[in-house]
């Protein structure tokens, strides 16, 4: 059965029968120097406070984060990882109509889906053409934005990789606001290229809702932590709508953490810029076509990607088979970046399974 999303090396060792360390996941595109040291003492000190609820507005995280991004910390939403505020958006604000270019993150779809089960919605899936490496085309979107509520865009995109610069984002954001036309910019991977990001633009946009995630760059995925930035009428709103307590204590003190960690920034964009670099030749001297991307995964398209993903899989490495992404079909899969031996690993049984085939 084809997984909805990477990083289930739970369900891969049981199938498998291999001890979940032996598993190599390049399912799930997560910073492969782990969880920063600063975080992991915060994690260890923040023990004691496991008998006390969570703050329910976690505000030590909210005045950090509004210090970090230089936003008001009224605009900001934290949430149980980015994906909880994709729902509680669409929950709150019930678009009826929704434009979703694709192929990109499947749980837009969904969180706008499950607000109608009763109810017509008008979906609208502009398709990225991979002649064009995926890139978004700002006239075509805004043309299909006439008469809709809400708009979807992953900057970076995911699967693809591909960024919109922030000149040309604010160009849509500008017509978004103009249509009355909710803008949601999911910069789940924005941390790799920080100089992109519109999330101060909040401030001057009524229309405009900036998700971010924290579990990607700083590799907190099992703690589960994002935020939002939003509009103050609109952040009140996805207040109201908000379940209580679900940022948990150990996750605010390691996020506040993290953010501060400025060596871990730092080292992170020089690692994965000198391991991307590796592996872009490498692609090349596989005959690998890959969309080259500005964040820390990439996706390829081999006409024999089924083949492969079960010949890596049986080796106990897992990457993320995308056909079931609106837009791809069988020959594509995404591969994260990893330590350098991690990412050897996979070329080296990239080269053997591509002869086979």
């Amino acid at each position: 059965m084809q997984e909805p999303h990477g990083g289930n090396i739970h369900r891969a060792a049981r199938e498998l029968g291999l001890p979940e360390q032996r598993i190599l996941d390049f399912s799930a595109s997560i910073n492969p120097l782990g969880v920063p040291r600063t975080a992991a003492a915060e994690i260890r000190k923040g023990i004691r406070s496991l008998p006390h609820y969570p703050d329910p507005d976690a505000r030590r995280l909210t005045s950090r984060i509004a210090r970090q991004y230089g936003i008001d910390a009224g605009s900001i939403i934290c949430g149980n990882g980015s994906t909880e505020l994709i729902y509680l958006v669409a929950r709150a604000l019930k678009p009826e109509s929704v434009v979703i270019p694709a192929p990109t993150f499947q749980e837009y779809e969904r969180a706008v889906l499950l607000q109608f089960r009763s109810k017509k919605i008008t979906l609208k899936h502009p398709l990225l053409k991979p002649s064009n490496s995926f890139d978004v085309n700002a006239e075509q979107l805004i043309h299909a934005m006439q008469g809709c509520s809400m708009v979807f865009l992953c900057n970076p995109n995911n699967p693809t990789g591909r960024l919109i610069k922030k000149s040309t984002l604010l160009g849509i954001a500008d017509a978004a606001r103009e249509l009355g036309c909710y803008l949601v910019v999911d910069e789940a991977f924005i941390d790799f290229t920080p100089k992109e990001s519109v999330i101060k633009e909040v401030a001057r946009n009524p229309f405009l809702i900036v998700l971010r995630s924290l579990t990607k760059f700083y590799a907190l995925s099992g703690l589960r932590l994002g935020f939002a930035a939003a509009p103050p009428p609109v952040a009140e709103l996805l207040r109201r709508h908000k379940e209580p307590w679900t940022v948990n204590s150990l996750a605010q003190r390691a996020g506040s953490a993290a953010l501060d960690d400025k060596h871990y920034r730092k080292e992170s964009l020089a690692f994965i810029k000198e391991e991307k670099t590796f592996m872009e030749r490498e692609f090349r001297r596989l005959g690998i076509d890959y969309v080259p991307s500005a964040a820390n995964y990439y996706l390829l398209r081999l006409d024999a990607a089924q083949d492969i993903i079960a010949g890596l899989r049986s080796k106990g490495i897992l990457v993320r088979n995308c056909v079931n992404f609106t837009g791809l079909d069988e020959t594509y899969m995404r591969v994260a970046v990893k330590t350098s031996r991690d990412n050897r690993r996979l070329i080296k049984e990239l080269e053997r399974l591509c002869r086979v085939s």
